[in-house]
C-alpha cells in the first residue's frame, strides 16, 4: 500500500484561504511599519553557525536547525571516542535562521557603508526552531520584526510601543504589552549576591508563565542559588501594584545596584513617555519578564491577548552591543517581532478577519465550445485591462458543471454566450447570487461590470 503523503510536525500547509488571511497580516504589519518610516530588507533562510551560535543563550542553541554539508560530511571523519557536539560541529557549518534579529546584525555590519545611521529596517520572512510542536508553537513560522540602529534614545522604545498599539488595534485584538528592563534583572542578579548567575536567572525567570512560581524556584536552586538569594528573588516575581509603587519598591530592593537603578530610571522615563504619547492599549511594568534570549541589555517587551489564550504574540527589547560580535561595537538597538503565526490563531478563534478577505476571481466567462470561447477572448482581455479578475471556464461542459464551480469559488458573476448571442454581437451578463442578468454589446461588458459590482 502506498504511504500516504504527510509533512514535518511543526509545519502547515496553507490553503488558499488562509494564504489570503495571512497576506492580510503581513500586509497590514508592514503597512504600520512603512508609515513609522521603516524599510524592509531580506536575509538568507540559512546563515553560518558561527553568526547563530551563542546568541540565543543555552536553550536557544539547542533548538538550532543545523544543516549537514554539501557531499559526503562523514567522508574522513574518525567517529570512534567522538561525542555528537564533535561530531555535528565537523559536519554541519550552516544553520536555517533562529530568529531575524541577530542575521540582521550580521547585515548591518556587512552593509555598513551602504546604510544611513539610526537605519530603521522591517523584516517579514520565516524562521525555523527545533522546538516541540503543541497550540501556538511551530517549528517553521513568520516573523515581523522592525528594528532602529544607531541610537539610544528611548524615543525609540515609545515609537516601537506605538507600532504595537496601532497594529493591534488595527486587528481589533485587545491586547496587554508588558515590560521591563534587563539591568533590573542584572541589579536582581547583584542583590541576591550572584552577579555571575544572571544569566542563570533570567532563563529560568522567562520560564515563570509555562512551569509556575515553584518550578522556578527550583529550577534556581537547581541553578545553584542558595534559599536566601531565592528570597530576595521570589517576591519581585509576584510583585503587584501601579508603575510608580512596583517602581518605589524595587528601588529599595536595588539600593545597592548601580546597574539595577540605571535600568528603573529608564523605565520611569520610557513610561512617563508612553502616557504622554497617549497609547490606547494598557502597558504594565511586570518584574517577571526576562525575555530568555541572551542579546537583550535593557527596555524588554511582550505582549498577550487578552481574549484568547496562546502566550506570547509579540516581543523584542534593546540590545547595545550584538552588532559588536561581529566587528561593529558600540552600535545600540532595540527591536519588536510580531508572531505572525499566532496573531493567524488569535484572529481566527476570534473570527477578526475581514469577510472580503479571499479576493478570487469576479467573473466567470462560461464555456459552451471553441467558437463560443473564441469569440470571448476580446472581452476577457478587455476585463482584465480594466482591472476586473476574471476566468475561462477550461472545459466545454455542462452550465449547471459551471454554475456549481462559480457558487464554489464565490464567484459572483458569468458571462453566457450561445451562437444567438453570437450573431447579435452581444454577451449575457449573470449576477448568480440574485439571479439579474443583463445583455451588452461586445465593447460595453466592462462598462456594464463596473455598474453591477
Amino acid at each position: 500500500m502506498v504511504q500516504k503523503p504527510s509533512i514535518p510536525k511543526g509545519t502547515r500547509d496553507f490553503l488558499p484561504r488562509q494564504c489570503a488571511e495571512r497576506q492580510y497580516i503581513f500586509d497590514t504589519i508592514s503597512s504600520v511599519f512603512e508609515t513609522f518610516g521603516y524599510s524592509r530588507i531580506e536575509t538568507p533562510a540559512m546563515e553560518n553557525l558561527s553568526t547563530l551560535l551563542g546568541k540565543y543563550g543555552e536553550e536557544g542553541d539547542k533548538l538550532l536547525f543545523r544543516i549537514l554539508n554539501s557531499g559526503d560530511a562523514f567522508s574522513g571523519l574518525e567517529l570512534s571516542g567522538c561525542d555528537s557536539k564533535t561530531i555535528t560541529s565537523n559536519v554541519c557549518e550552516k544553520g536555517l535562521r533562529y530568529d531575524l534579529t541577530v542575521p540582521f546584525a550580521r547585515f548591518v555590519v556587512q552593509h555598513r557603508n551602504d546604510l544611513v545611521f539610526p537605519f530603521k529596517r522591517f523584516q517579514i520572512q520565516p524562521v525555523w526552531r527545533a522546538d516541540r510542536p503543541q497550540k501556538g508553537r511551530y517549528r517553521e513560522f513568520y516573523q515581523c520584526d522592525a528594528d532602529i540602529v544607531g541610537s539610544d534614545s528611548l524615543l525609540n522604545e515609545l515609537e516601537l510601543v506605538q507600532i504595537v498599539d496601532t497594529v493591534f488595534r488595527r486587528f481589533g485584538i485587545r491586547v496587554l504589552l508588558k515590560i521591563n528592563n534587563r539591568k533590573v534583572l542584572a541589579g536582581l542578579a547583584e542583590a541576591c549576591g550572584f552577579p555571575d548567575k544572571m544569566a542563570d536567572i533570567t532563563v529560568a525567570i522567562d520560564k515563570i508563565d509555562k512551569i509556575g512560581l515553584d518550578a522556578v524556584k527550583a529550577e534556581l536552586a537547581g541553578r545553584g542559588l542558595t534559599p536566601e538569594a531565592i528570597s530576595v528573588i521570589e517576591p519581585v516575581l509576584s510583585l503587584s501594584g501601579d508603575t510608580a509603587s512596583k517602581l518605589s519598591v524595587m528601588r529599595g530592593v536595588l539600593a545597592s545596584s548601580p546597574m539595577g537603578l540605571k535600568g528603573l530610571d529608564e523605565a520611569e522615563e520610557l513610561f512617563g513617555l508612553i502616557s504622554a504619547a497617549g497609547v490606547a492599549s494598557p502597558v504594565e511594568f511586570d518584574l517577571s519578564l526576562a525575555r530568555g534570549l541572551n542579546y537583550y541589555t535593557g527596555a524588554i517587551f511582550e505582549v498577550k491577548a487578552f481574549d484568547f489564550s496562546i502566550g506570547s504574540i509579540c516581543g523584542g527589547g534593546r540590545y547595545d552591543n550584538l552588532t559588536g560580535i561581529f566587528g561593529m561595537p558600540g552600535l545600540s538597538g532595540v527591536g519588536i517581532s510580531f508572531g505572525a503565526d499566532r496573531i493567524y490563531d488569535v484572529l481566527a478563534g476570534l473570527d477578526k478577519f475581514p469577510k472580503t478577505v479571499l479576493s478570487g476571481p469576479k467573473v466567470l466567462v462560461a464555456n459552451l465550445g471553441a467558437a463560443e470561447t473564441a469569440y470571448l477572448l476580446p472581452v476577457v482581455k478587455d476585463l482584465r485591462d480594466n482591472g476586473m479578475s476574471c476566468e475561462i471556464y477550461p472545459d466545454a461542459a455542462k452550465l449547471k458543471k459551471q454554475f456549481d464551480y462559480a457558487s464554489k469559488r464565490n464567484i459572483p458573476y458569468m458571462i453566457i454566450t450561445g451562437s444567438d448571442e453570437m450573431e447579435r454581437h452581444v454577451v449575457n451578463v449573470k449576477n448568480i447570487v440574485t439571479g439579474d442578468q443583463k445583455e451588452a454589446p461586445l465593447d460595453c461588458v466592462a462598462d456594464l461590470l463596473s455598474c453591477m459590482y
